[in-house]
């Protein structure tokens, strides 16, 4: 049975100041655009910005619970086309859906990803090739 064109349900993750906070912790990313509204607005942000890798770290939380894990993942890819801008004292949720795509073969899938957050999508082109053996 061809699993092509099979839609993943959406899944909302929660972005906020503090999860920004633990992730330049956990990766040594200090940027001050993670974490100072004053230096993101003067560099010419709206307002502090999530790290771009933990943006689609979250959308490759969603597909390996999709596909069962990251042993099921040959490959991940996809561009940062926007910022999600992370207000003080906000929590920012950030949408992710698929859809399977292409069949490759061997069990093997292309999953095509969406993330939106605000109505803007923040990823562009983001795919991967996953087993779907199920």
């Amino acid at each position: 049975m061809s699993r092509v064109g099979e839609v993943i349900p959406e899944r909302s993750f929660i972005i906020n100041r503090a999860l920004l906070k633990a992730y330049a912790d956990a990766s040594g990313d200090q940027n001050p655009i993670h974490q100072s509204e004053d230096f993101a607005k003067s560099v010419g942000l709206p307002d502090v910005i999530c790290h771009g890798m933990l943006t689609m770290a979250l959308a490759g939380k969603f597909l390996t619970d999709f596909v069962g894990g990251s042993r099921n993942v040959t490959s991940f890819s996809s561009r940062f086309v926007k910022p999600v801008v992370v207000p003080a004292g906000t929590d920012v949720a950030l949408l992710i859906s698929g859809v399977v795509g292409s069949d490759l073969g061997d069990g093997r899938y292309q999953i095509d990803l969406t993330a939106m957050c605000n109505g803007v999508k923040v990823l562009g082109m983001a795919k991967a090739v996953a087993s779907l053996n199920s």
